[in-house]
């Protein structure tokens, strides 16, 4: 930031050079913050720039889990800036700013690549900038943890809520998203899979294809994949002319079919999701499903989903929870970590909704049986949705009590109100991010309603509420007694949910 100088009103002579100096001088440029300032994760992000596009092209020997080549980033600054931090785990061999040589130190224990360019970057300058990179991403880690999967399916940059710094230099925060080229050479017996549109692929040398994709929307870091294995690729194309885009591992073994009797059914859980929440927000759709994870996550375009999901037959419901991410998560990404009850619990809504629409179980039925099945004292009331803390950012309670809060706002509301909240949303923060605070403040603006005791009890306040989400009053009993019976699509919810709550790197 720019700061003015003070003139003196002292000596003449001195007094007309102030004057002159104080529409000009600035304060020397400064370094960019280390992080985007978000108190889950402090280092997560950087201050003083903000990313327009990566260009990542690599080579990645699965044989050997080397992975190499450059990462591209357009980036303007958003301060005067001597030096700027990109997150990255691996070594970087070379890094040039505006094709100068620019000075840098790998800071890998912390995920820190800072860079020093050989001219500082002024507010508002757009700079390109190349990071060269030959690295191993199984064996670093920041801050202990590795989010890199390596094993007999290939390899994986998949988690959340970090994963890019395992394969390229980034601004790694929700609130900085982006548009990507991303260009995976491979074995030709491995494919190379990614997001947005398959562009081409190529052969330039005996025995390795190359496979371009292509994010023309805005989209976070960790949303962006990295799947590189022995997979069946199957590309066909929506009933509205997107391109679909769908793979499976080769060692799924007795769930393939399973999967894709789910996977294969996203253009039309789409095209249900999108009567609810707005049009689909992206230019492409698709699924990966994997061994080499035990959870799923909603990567931008392409759900990446584990196996075992699958073990048991299908599992639309599964697939509703991932897709409605691509409104509330992608589309819209949460401000802060601590917001993740706009990610979750909306997604987990979604499985209800679909649910009702399969005939497996109304939202109301859903709602009133999750309530209703855990006593008082459970652990689903103990913890605070609107700030789990990072450590229980994937807890059930952000999942079951995040809807509960949903459905309890249908009821308040009505069902007009309640989904042009959802509608308006999307629409005023395409392409964008948002706080819960937000939300809350468009619920109150379009209902006409104050809300703030209900969000207060469901979100913020630890407890069992004394009146259900149906809105029915109930006895806060320290045993559970449901008083509907069990929805058919309730078990299935429940698995999904454990699922995706024990496996996340965060």
């Amino acid at each position: 930031m720019r700061a003015r100088t003070r003139t003196g009103l002292g000596a003449l002579a001195a007094g007309v050079v102030s004057v002159l100096l104080a529409g000009t001088a600035s304060a020397a440029p400064a370094p960019g913050a280390p992080g985007a300032g978000d108190p889950y994760y402090p280092n997560a992000g950087n201050g003083g720039t903000d990313v327009l596009h990566y260009d990542i092209r690599l080579t990645y020997q699965p044989a050997t889990d080397v992975l190499a080549g450059t990462t591209t980033l357009l980036l303007t600054a958003t301060q005067d800036l001597s030096r700027f931090d990109l997150d990255f785990a691996l070594k970087a061999s070379s890094v040039r700013v505006n094709n100068r040589p620019a000075q840098f130190t790998n800071q890998t224990g912390n995920g820190e690549l800072v860079i020093t360019p050989a001219q500082p970057l002024l507010k508002g300058q757009t700079a390109t900038v190349v990071v060269a990179y030959s690295d191993t991403p199984s064996t670093e880690t920041v801050d202990g943890l590795n989010a890199w999967k390596k094993g007999a399916f290939g390899a994986l940059g998949i988690d959340e809520p970090q994963s890019s710094a395992w394969w390229f230099p980034a601004n790694d925060h929700p609130t900085d998203k982006a548009t990507y080229d991303v260009s995976i050479e491979a074995p030709d017996d491995n494919a190379a899979i990614s997001n947005g549109t398959l562009v081409r692929k190529t052969k330039s040398r005996a025995g390795w294809t190359r496979w371009q994709w292509r994010s023309t929307h805005p989209q976070a870091t960790y949303l962006t994949s990295f799947i590189v294995g022995k997979y069946e690729v199957v590309e066909s194309t929506t009933p509205d002319g997107k391109p679909f885009i769908t793979a499976y591992g080769a060692d799924l073994g007795d769930s393939l079919y399973a999967a894709k009797a789910s996977v294969e059914r996203t253009p039309e859980i789409d095209e249900f999701l999108a009567t609810q929440f707005g049009p689909y927000p992206f230019e492409a759709e698709g699924g990966v499903v994997t061994s080499g994870i035990g959870f799923s996550l909603e990567n931008q375009t392409r759900p990446t989903y584990g196996v075992r999901n699958f073990r048991a037959g299908s599992n639309t419901t599964l697939i509703a929870h991932e897709n409605a991410h691509q409104w509330f998560g992608d589309n819209v990404s949460l401000g802060r970590w601590s917001d993740i009850w706009l990610n979750e619990g909306f997604a987990s809504y979604a499985e209800w909704l679909w649910s009702e629409h399969e005939g497996e179980g109304t939202v109301a039925e859903l709602a009133q049986y999750t309530y209703d099945s855990n006593p008082a004292d459970g652990d689903l009331w103990k913890l605070v949705p609107a700030d789990p803390g990072a450590d229980n950012q994937f807890d059930n309670a952000v999942y079951d009590r995040g809807a509960l809060t949903l459905q309890a706002l249908r009821t308040a509301v009505g069902d007009q109100a309640f989904f042009a909240i959802l509608k308006t949303w999307q629409a005023q923060r395409a392409g964008s991010n948002g706080r819960i605070l937000d939300f809350i403040a468009l619920a109150e603006k379009i209902s006409g309603k104050p809300l703030h005791d209900l969000f207060q009890t469901w979100l913020y306040t630890a407890g069992k509420p004394a009146v259900g989400p149906n809105g029915a009053a109930a006895a806060v009993s320290r045993v559970a007694a449901p008083a509907v019976a069990k929805p058919r699509s309730f078990d299935q919810i429940q698995a999904n949910h454990r699922f995706l709550a024990a496996g996340h790197a965060g």
